[in-house]
């Protein structure tokens, strides 16, 4: 049974992540064709899931959210009521015509990937030094991936200090780190709810996967040598803290929301102006 409609409001379809997430399913089993099956199974896995979620969305009754419509005071009526009506152009006057309406700001993502490649990094020299007895082993492993001799290297010269490694490790991590925090900057806003359960633990473990399949056919010696429990713990704390530096940040509404003429720059006369702005 449908709860009555609240007053002062309009119904809004509700918002949902599962088509989202069928593409994202229907790409992986298509990217698993050219790298491993396992991607093909998680892709398929996800596709059901998220069919099986959109689904229930919208049977047996659809599900809605109630936006208020706040009411307009007196002297506002009565300035409306001398105006004609016309209809509202897209992205005129806040009419909505793509979501999200705000995004989080590229500083936003830019901080988020420092600040969750910095906890990731503190978990990697953790395992460094209780698993391999060496702060120097991550480092010389991630710069494995553009250093095909380390990759090579046997255990000893993996612990050893190796400042072209050392470099090499720094200037990946930072780039790897702050691009996919601006990948968070914008993939976030366009899930309805759950951020951090989709940033902190969805993604990381998605992104893992296709990791592992992809390197234990590119680079199988080093992807031997990796392990990827503490790996995918790393990438929860990344996804933890980079997820939440974004998450607090303030958003910014999109150019939608904009006359033609104010997303244009232009200082166009005649126009109306918002109720804020009129003069009594």
């Amino acid at each position: 049974m449908t709860a009555p409609r609240p007053p002062e409001t309009i119904e809004q379809p509700a918002p949902t992540v599962w088509p989202l997430a069928l593409a994202f399913g229907v790409t992986l089993m298509f990217a698993g064709l050219v790298t491993h099956m396992l991607v093909s199974v998680v892709g398929a896995i996800l596709m059901v899931t998220a069919g099986i979620g959109w689904w229930r969305q919208v049977l047996p009754e659809p599900h809605v959210e109630y936006v208020s419509v706040p009411s307009l005071p007196e002297e506002d009526e009565a300035w409306l009521a001398t105006r004609s009506i016309r209809r509202l152009a897209p992205g005129e006057a806040g009419h909505r015509v793509r979501i999200p309406v705000a995004v989080q700001p590229i500083s936003a993502g830019i901080k988020g990937g420092l600040v969750g490649g910095a906890a990731m990094a503190l978990v990697a020299l953790t395992y460094g030094v209780v698993m391999q007895r060496s702060l120097w082993y991550p480092v010389n492993l991630l710069a494995a991936v553009a250093m095909p001799g380390m990759a090579q290297a046997g255990v000893a010269e993996l612990r050893a200090f190796d400042p072209t490694a050392l470099i090499i490790g720094i200037i990946a991590h930072g780039v790897i780190s702050i691009l996919a925090g601006l990948l968070y900057a914008v993939i976030l806003p366009m899930l309805a709810r759950r951020h951090m359960l989709w940033g902190g633990l969805v993604a990381p473990l998605l992104w893992t996967g296709g990791l592992w399949a992809v390197l234990g056919i590119v680079n199988p010696v080093l992807n031997a040598r990796v392990d990827w429990a503490w790996f995918i713990v790393s990438q929860i704390v990344y996804g933890l803290a980079a997820g939440y530096v974004v998450w607090r940040a303030e958003p910014i509404a999109t150019l939608q929301t904009w006359p033609l003429a104010a997303r244009a720059g232009i200082e166009a006369s005649g126009e109306t102006p918002p109720l804020a702005e009129r003069e009594p």
